[in-house]
């Protein structure tokens, strides 16, 4: 992880060249996030069992559902369809200094 000034009050506030890279690891990670919160809803909503035979299932079919899932959460998360991210990066933003116009 990189690490920045902190802009601490009377300190010149950063530039948007300095604070660009904080925008982007915040971006970055609230999609991160988002994935993460997608594939444990995922793996909730697949682990209950409405009592059916599952014929052809199997640890290998569990290990490319997990992996298929995983996917799916990165590029909706990515793609800001659900827009979690979006708003947890709005919220975080406010922490962020201010860069200069």
């Amino acid at each position: 992880m990189t690490s920045y000034p902190i802009n601490m009050v009377g300190a010149k506030p950063l530039s948007d060249r300095e604070a660009a890279p904080l925008r982007k690891e915040l971006r970055e990670a609230a999609q991160q996030f988002e994935a993460v919160l997608l594939r444990q809803m995922l793996a909730s909503a697949r682990s209950t069992d409405f009592g059916g035979n599952d014929l052809f299932g199997g640890e290998s079919d569990d290990t490319f559902r997990e992996m298929r899932d995983a996917r799916f959460a990165e590029v909706t998360a990515q793609s800001g369809q659900l827009g979690f991210a979006t708003a947890i990066e709005k919220q975080l933003a406010r922490f962020l200094p201010q860069g200069n116009d």
